[in-house]
């Protein structure tokens, strides 16, 4: 085995193991924190002390993985045939 073909199969050993992680990671847990709000739901008003419901993430602190959405979106397709 020649050092291309040694340092080629590695990086598809781990470009396969990082895909693989992530679709568990979407199976598992679809939801993430919202970046908007950083998962409170709530975020502060520019002006003054109040807060306001964060509209990303309609106020649940959490968003859906675009791995999951991804997934959900070829399964409706695959129903619909």
């Amino acid at each position: 085995m020649t050092p291309a073909t040694l340092t080629a199969s590695a990086v598809i050993v781990i470009a396969l193991f990082i895909t693989v992680r992530y679709a568990a990671k979407c199976y598992i847990r679809p939801f993430r924190r919202c970046r908007s709000c950083q998962g409170k739901g709530r975020k502060p008003n520019r002006i003054g002390r109040g807060t306001h419901d964060c509209r990303r993430c309609r106020a649940t602190g959490l968003r859906l993985r675009i791995g999951r959405r991804i997934w959900n979106h070829a399964r409706a397709l695959h129903r619909t045939r």
